[in-house]
C-alpha cells in the first residue's frame, strides 16, 4: 500500500514537472540551462571562482558568433579567481557611447547545513528557483548574457554598442571590487552613456499580485567611523566620573537621540508620490504630504514608522560594535565603538564626520574614518530618455502597474560607476516577494515567472535604449 501511494505521488510530481516544462517556451529552456550553469558555478570568496564563471559565459557568447576580440576575460594578476567578463556588440554609430549591462558574478557565502536545499544546486520547486545567487545577482548576469546571445543570433544592429560587464567582488568589496579595478585598469572598456545594474525590481503583494515596477536612481554611501576615548585608568576601588566607558556611552546615547535632517531628492520625492497612491490610507496621505513639504512634522512622524522609509529620507548613523576596558577590576584605559553610517548621495563624508563630532559634544572622543572611503556622487537624473523605454515596455507587459522610482539604502557597484561619471540605474523587471526572497540569507529564491518576465522585459528595453539618438 505504501509503495502504491508513493508511486502515485511520484507520478503526480512527474506530471506536474512535465506540465510546468510544457508551458516553458523553447527559448526559455535554453536560457534556463545557461542560468543553471552559472548558478551552479561556485563564485563565493572562500572557495569559488568568478574567473571560471566568466569563462563559461564567454564560451556561450563565442558559440553564438562573437569574435575573440569582442569577448574578454580580464583577470587581476594578483587575484586569479576574481576575473571579469567584458563583451561588446558593436553599434553602427561609432560616435555614440555604449550602454553598459552590468552585473556581478560573485555571491554571498552559504552553509549547506543551514539550508533546506543544496545552495549550489539550482532547484525548481513550487514555482520558484532556489539557490545561492538565484536572484542576487546571477539572475541579471544570466539574463544579460542571454540577451547578448539573442541579439547576435537575431542579427540585431544597434545604433549604440552594447557592453556586457560581469564582475567579481561586489559582495566583498572591502577585499576586492571588480568594477573599481576595471575603472582603474581598463577604463576605455568601461566608457558608457549609462549603465543598467541590479538594485530595483518589482514588488509583489502577499498574494503574488504585481504592485509596482521599480527603478533605482541613486544609493546611499556606506561608511564606518571609529570612536575612541582613552584614560589613564586606575584601580576600580577608586572610581572617577572621568571614565572612558562613561564618555563613550554618553556619546552613543546622544547619537541615539539624534536624527539627521530630512533631504528628499528626485527619486525619493517621486517614490513617495507614487507610493502614496498605491498604498492610500494614513500612510499614503503622509507620504503625499512629505513629498509636498518635507518639514511637515506630523506627516514625517507617520512615514518614519517604516524604518526603510526613514532611511530613504535622511542620512543615518548607528552604533554597531563596542569594545572597552582591559580588566574587570580596573578602570578602563580605552573605550571604542564602531558607528555605521548610510549617507545620502551627494553629501560629503567630511560633513557627516563634522556633524557626528558636533552630536557627541565631547572633545575626549576621537572620530576617524574606517577603511578606504566610498566614492560620493549625486543621484543620476530620471530623464525621459531613461524612463520612456521602461514605461513603453512595462505598459505592454503589465498594464496598469505603475513605475516607481526609488533610492537604495544599501549599496551596489553603481556607487563606483556613478562616481566615475556613468549614470547608473537599478532595473531588472523581476518582481519579488515582500520578504526579499532570502537574498544574502537562507534559501534564496526567485519566482520562475519573475525571472522569465525580467528576461523578456530587459531584452526589449535594452533594444529601445540601443537605438536611441
Amino acid at each position: 500500500m505504501i509503495r502504491t501511494v508513493l508511486a502515485a505521488a511520484l507520478g503526480v510530481a512527474a506530471l506536474s514537472a512535465s506540465a510546468a516544462q510544457a508551458q516553458t517556451r523553447p527559448d526559455q529552456v535554453a536560457f534556463r540551462a545557461l542560468y543553471k550553469e552559472l548558478v551552479e558555478t561556485n563564485t563565493t570568496l572562500s572557495v569559488g571562482s568568478c574567473t571560471a564563471a566568466a569563462e563559461k559565459m564567454g564560451a556561450h557568447l563565442k558559440a553564438a558568433g562573437y569574435a575573440d576580440k569582442d569577448v574578454q576575460v580580464l583577470v587581476p594578476a594578483e587575484r586569479p579567481k576574481d576575473g571579469a567578463l567584458v563583451a561588446t556588440l558593436a553599434g553602427t554609430d561609432a560616435k555614440a557611447k555604449p550602454i553598459m549591462l552590468l552585473a556581478h558574478l560573485d555571491v554571498v557565502e552559504a552553509n549547506r547545513a543551514d539550508w533546506e536545499r543544496d545552495p549550489f544546486t539550482l532547484i525548481e520547486e513550487g514555482g520558484y528557483f532556489y539557490a545561492r545567487g538565484a536572484s542576487d545577482d546571477k539572475a541579471m548576469a544570466s539574463v544579460f548574457t542571454d540577451s547578448m546571445i539573442r541579439y547576435r543570433t537575431e542579427g540585431f544592429k544597434p545604433r549604440r554598442s552594447l557592453r556586457l560587464v560581469l564582475t567579481c567582488g561586489e559582495e566583498t568589496s572591502d577585499t576586492f571590487d571588480g568594477v573599481e579595478w576595471l575603472l582603474k585598469n581598463h577604463r576605455p572598456l568601461m566608457e558608457a552613456e549609462f549603465a543598467l545594474n541590479e538594485g530595483a525590481g518589482g514588488r509583489l503583494d502577499a498574494q503574488g499580485n504585481r504592485q509596482f515596477l521599480g527603478i533605482q536612481a541613486g544609493e546611499k554611501v556606506y561608511q564606518d567611523f571609529t570612536l575612541v576615548t582613552t584614560n589613564p585608568g586606575g584601580h576600580s576601588s577608586r572610581p572617577s566620573k572621568d571614565n572612558a566607558i562613561y564618555h563613550l556611552a554618553a556619546a552613543i546615547d546622544r547619537l541615539a537621540a539624534y536624527d539627521f535632517p530630512i533631504k528628499l531628492n528626485e527619486a525619493t520625492k517621486n517614490h513617495f508620490e507614487k507610493m502614496s497612491v498605491i498604498e492610500g490610507g494614513a500612510s499614503g496621505a503622509a507620504m503625499a504630504a512629505v513629498a509636498k513639504d518635507p518639514t511637515d512634522a506630523a506627516a514625517v512622524a507617520e512615514v518614519i514608522k517604516d524604518a526603510s522609509r526613514n532611511s530613504m529620507m535622511r542620512t543615518t548613523c548607528v552604533a554597531t560594535m563596542v569594545n572597552a576596558g582591559h580588566a574587570p577590576n580596573a578602570l578602563p584605559q580605552r573605550a571604542e565603538a564602531n558607528v555605521n553610517c548610510r549617507i545620502l548621495p551627494g553629501e560629503s563624508l567630511e560633513s557627516v564626520k563634522a556633524e557626528l563630532i558636533k552630536v557627541f559634544a565631547d572633545d575626549k572622543i576621537a572620530v576617524s574614518l574606517v577603511g578606504v572611503p566610498s566614492p560620493v556622487s549625486p543621484p543620476p537624473p530620471l530623464t525621459k530618455a531613461i524612463l520612456g523605454p521602461i514605461e513603453q515596455v512595462s505598459k505592454q507587459m503589465w498594464p496598469g502597474v505603475p513605475l516607481v522610482p526609488a533610492m537604495s539604502t544599501g549599496a551596489t557597484d553603481s556607487r563606483f560607476t556613478n562616481a566615475a561619471g556613468i549614470p547608473s540605474y537599478g532595473l531588472s523587471g523581476m518582481f519579488g516577494d515582500p520578504d526579499g526572497g532570502g537574498a544574502h540569507g537562507l534559501n534564496e529564491r526567485i519566482r520562475a515567472r519573475s525571472l522569465y518576465e525580467g528576461r523578456d522585459f530587459l531584452h526589449s528595453v535594452v533594444k529601445l535604449y540601443a537605438n536611441q539618438k
